[in-house]
């Protein structure tokens, strides 16, 4: 049975870029009779706001959109990720006993400055963020002690030239260099907090999720993330990435773009129907202006995602005009 999941993270108020996952996520499941899994990402500490889970879990019911499993209950439990850094340290663990790990202490700084790629361990990654493959500079000297490190060092995996497969749901079976690609990346920063591409790897493995519906500014991290999970010994799962919303300077939406988080709408007296309508209208989805999450399942196609980014200004139009 096919397995999805949706994992905001309680950094803001639910957005409308977010909210597109999270619907083409649940309807992706739900057209295969699948469950759909709420995990909660939120291992970003600094970036954590206090109240913002409670609202986003509020704004997703308002929608009718009702999970399987989450945070109140499941059998893959705990899903909050904060909860879960026992396991990545067993993976961790593991894999160093297995001498795929070594310690890195290349600042940002350093990275950025030519050398392999942008510092983005914690947070998942953000278009233009990827930069050219990590050289490899600290593999070397692995058994430095802990008095030969300039700064507290990061661990990073070994990765090898075995091509990482997986299968993307509108362009089929792939095949990439994970080596070639970013290089040895990084799994556990230098202050202990451990890497977006490894949790979400070790969750995606270990509750069993068949299928990530997710934006297309993490189409990068598939080939690392399925890597990962092949050495875990589990299969990965089918990535479906559909375009990120854009505000309008072009960039991608974030919880901070004002006008675009869904309670904004929800205040100013926007039917859920009317805004689901005009959201998945604007991904081009074959459904009403008023659209509830039953037509929603039922007419989803994922070969109608546009190709390219779909602009902010497109749904607040079909809003006003609606």
């Amino acid at each position: 049975m096919v397995r999805g999941r949706f994992a905001p993270s309680p950094t803001g108020s639910l957005h409308l870029g977010g909210l597109a996952t999270a619907l083409f996520a649940y309807a992706s499941a739900r057209r295969s009779q699948g469950s759909i899994v709420l995990r909660v990402e939120d291992l970003d500490g600094p970036r954590l706001v206090r109240g913002a889970l409670a609202e986003q879990l509020d704004d997703l019911a308002w929608l009718g959109l009702r999970f399987d499993e989450g945070p109140e209950s499941g059998q893959y439990g705990p899903y909050v990720q904060s909860q879960r850094v026992e396991l990545y340290q067993a993976v961790v663990t593991d894999l160093a006993a297995r001498s795929l790990v070594y310690p890195c202490d290349c600042s940002r700084k350093e990275l950025r400055a030519g050398q392999p790629e942008l510092a983005a361990v914690v947070a998942a990654p953000h278009l233009g963020e990827e930069g050219a493959p990590y050289a490899g500079t600290c593999r070397p000297r692995g058994a430095r002690s802990k008095q030969g490190f300039r700064r507290p060092p990061a661990l990073r995996l070994i990765t090898s030239h075995e091509p990482a497969r997986y299968v993307d749901a509108l362009r089929g079976e792939l095949a990439e260099d994970v080596a070639e690609l970013v290089g040895d990346f990084i799994l556990c920063r230098g202050d202990g907090v451990f890497a977006y591409q490894l949790a979400v790897s070790v969750d995606d493995a270990a509750m069993a999720i068949s299928e990530v519906v997710r934006g297309s500014d993490l189409r990068s991290s598939a080939a690392r993330q399925a890597y990962l999970i092949r050495l875990l010994g589990g299969v990965p799962p089918s990535y479906l990435h559909v375009p990120v919303l854009v505000g309008t300077d072009g960039a991608k939406l974030s919880k901070r773009d004002g006008g675009s988080s869904v309670r904004s709408y929800r205040d100013a007296g926007v039917a859920p129907q009317r805004l689901i309508g005009a959201l998945v209208r604007a991904y081009g989805q074959p459904v009403p202006k008023d659209c509830s999450i039953e037509v929603l399942v039922a007419a989803f196609d994922p070969r109608k995602l546009p190709e390219e980014v779909v602009p902010l200004s497109k749904i607040r139009e079909a809003l006003v005009s609606e």
